[in-house]
């Protein structure tokens, strides 16, 4: 049938707002991965960490029970900022191992099946296309991070006292910052090594591998050129120091905050620079 004989109307549907338009890509995400039952045990097994710090954080506020007991009050029974930085450690390593599940699956299959020119057909931009993929680790990540040290410290506050919490509250701080720090950094890095790599497994294993390899390097750097300017590409190191100075404890991984911040950004302006040369609307192949 001739182009002139149909009948074409526009979409008289609901239109998603602009501004949350990006959030259609994690909804359909979340639809296929929680379709895999391992997933979301791992993502069960998350919280029981955190179940078992507010058991602590319980027995540490009545040690009433030692004293009917007879025992001694343990001395390192206490809630401050190492029981917190300890509690960001090891959440940020389970995060750590959510997101080499989960990013390879980001970008790699739409640049696969050559889907980035049907994204970009529609009013979607790249900046929102980088948000909507950024945003499936954001949301898984913060449910196993800053949403149960956030409860941590509400459980705190409620047993020790309104004076508790005006006296630390930079801990709650450290536990914001710290961990949007962290997922926003992983979340770069995955979608990064996803839009590079479109073999799932090599793209996992990179990001696996990259920390490592940022060790091993600062390693060398500093002991060729005795400094420790080597450790501002070491990831674990840069995100360690940024967390115990949030909550005002010394280290000895030879950086300073201001060192390690711009360890940060540098690698964040790094995985850009990589998605905007990879995310682009058509691809030129030779």
């Amino acid at each position: 049938m001739a182009v002139y004989k149909r009948s074409y109307t526009s979409y008289s549907g609901a239109l998603t707002p602009p501004r949350t338009r990006f959030l259609v890509l994690p909804r359909y995400s979340y639809e296929r991965l929680f379709k895999s039952r391992f997933l979301v045990g791992f993502l069960v097994a998350c919280l029981f960490f955190p179940l078992g710090c507010i058991g602590y954080i319980y027995l540490v506020n009545n040690l009433t029970i030692f004293q009917s007991m007879g025992i001694p009050t343990p001395g390192f029974l206490k809630i401050d900022g190492k029981f917190f930085l300890v509690f960001m450690n090891f959440q940020g390593a389970l995060a750590y191992v959510l997101t080499a599940l989960i990013g390879p699956n980001l970008i790699a299959p739409d640049l696969a099946n050559n889907a980035l020119p049907t994204y970009f057909s529609r009013p979607f931009s790249r900046t929102e296309y980088v948000i909507g993929k950024i945003s499936v680790l954001f949301i898984l990540l913060s449910i196993i991070t800053w949403v149960p040290g956030m409860l941590l410290f509400g459980v705190q506050a409620s047993q020790a006292g309104w004076d508790w919490s005006v006296a630390n509250w930079y801990i709650l701080r450290g536990i914001l910052l710290g961990h949007i720090t962290w997922i926003l950094l992983l979340s770069l890095i995955s979608v990064a090594m996803s839009a590079w790599v479109k073999w799932k497994v090599v793209a996992g294993a990179l990001i696996l591998g990259i920390f490592g390899i940022g060790a091993g390097l600062a390693q060398i750097i500093n002991s060729i050129l005795r400094t420790d300017y080597g450790s501002m590409i070491d990831i674990s190191r840069i995100m360690y120091t940024i967390w115990s100075d949030q909550f005002g404890i010394e280290t000895s991984t030879g950086l300073e905050a201001f060192e390690a911040w711009i360890g940060f950004a540098a690698v964040c302006i790094v995985c850009l620079l990589m998605l905007e040369r990879k995310i682009r609307p058509k691809e030129i192949v030779r």
